[in-house]
């Protein structure tokens, strides 16, 4: 029965990621920094805690496996990738795992790494479709292609076959329980609005952005996990193709939350960007995931206003008396 190991598996991605495997009849190794409880599924599943920046506890954890799926974020994310910790783990990790699990004999083990879409940069052109050339704008999204290159290098190299699923702005909920939650621009929004807080949108509001539900992305990784062979060396972005005005949206998840706490939505206003707002953020992005749809059969089924639906009941359902956030 196939191994398939989850690197940073009790993240907002991971765990959705897990989540989906876990229906699978595979073996599942779930591996995370931290303990967390894996749902329940046909798999036989294993959880380990472990800090994979420690060379042995990486080598123990990956050890055997048919497939690794890479997920791994630092603590705090794109905003503190400046740090020395941060480039340990979003491109030393993976130097050491192609260096622990690389073979040159037999058939090499598939890694499935999770890109961003941004590592572009400021997009050239309305969609992006992965053959514009890079030009990372941020630590982050350069951390992000340093380790994206390492494994196309090693794939060239027949030491591994490697997968790169460029990841647009994902948003949700979490359901598993001790997974982190999403710390991205919808619930940061819809956390706000349960608040009572005004939310504020940059510039007139008609930037957009590709959002991406969670569990569409999840199932974006198990279709390359089934369908690997057309998608081993290249990098793939994923998207929902809408391109959504991020006025629309905020004024979106005002309403729901409305909705669902009964007091009146609250206000959407328009700001002037601060003047140290990188260019990117100023900018809209679409993203045509075309080629990786032919390849896999894979599409979005989560609609926006699904998704935002179901992210602010998550987020307004209580847990021990107060409200998840």
């Amino acid at each position: 029965m196939k191994l398939i190991t989850v690197l940073g598996a009790s993240g907002f991605v991971g765990s959705a990621v897990t989540r989906a495997l876990a229906q699978q009849p595979i073996r599942l190794r779930a591996v995370a920094r931290r303990q967390f409880t894996l749902a329940p599924g046909q798999a036989e599943t294993t959880v380990i805690s472990a800090d994979l920046t420690d060379r042995a506890a990486l080598a123990n954890a990956v050890k055997g496996s048919d497939a690794v799926v890479s997920l791994l974020l630092s603590d705090g994310g794109w905003r503190v990738a400046e740090t020395e910790e941060a480039e340990r783990v979003n491109v030393g990790v993976m130097r050491d795992l192609i260096d622990i699990i690389g073979s040159d004999s037999g058939t090499p083990p598939l890694i499935v790494y999770a890109g961003a879409a941004s590592q572009a940069g400021v997009p050239p052109r309305e969609p992006i479709d992965g053959s514009e050339p890079d030009n990372p704008a941020t630590p982050y999204d350069q951390q992000k292609l340093a380790a994206e290159l390492i494994l196309k290098k090693a794939t060239a190299d027949g030491l591994v076959r490697g997968i790169s699923l460029r990841l647009p702005t994902v948003f949700g909920e979490t359901t598993a329980e001790g997974a982190n939650h999403d710390r991205g621009v919808v619930s940061f929004m819809a956390r706000r609005a349960i608040d009572g807080q005004p939310l504020t949108v940059w510039g007139d509001g008609t930037v957009r952005r590709d959002l991406l539900h969670v569990e569409d992305v999840a199932t974006a990784f198990t279709a390359a996990l089934a369908n690997p062979d057309s998608l081993v060396g290249g990098h793939w972005p994923l998207g929902a193709g809408r391109g959504d005005q991020l006025g629309e949206v905020f004024r979106l998840v005002a309403d729901e939350v409305a909705e669902h706490t009964g007091q009146p939505p609250v206000d959407v206003t328009c700001v002037e960007p601060p003047s140290h707002a990188p260019e990117i953020d100023l900018r809209s992005v679409t993203i045509d995931s075309t080629p990786f749809r032919a390849l896999t059969g894979w599409r979005p089924e989560i609609s926006l206003s699904e998704g935002v639906r179901r992210t602010v009941a998550a987020l307004t359902t209580p847990v021990h008396g107060k409200a998840r956030g």
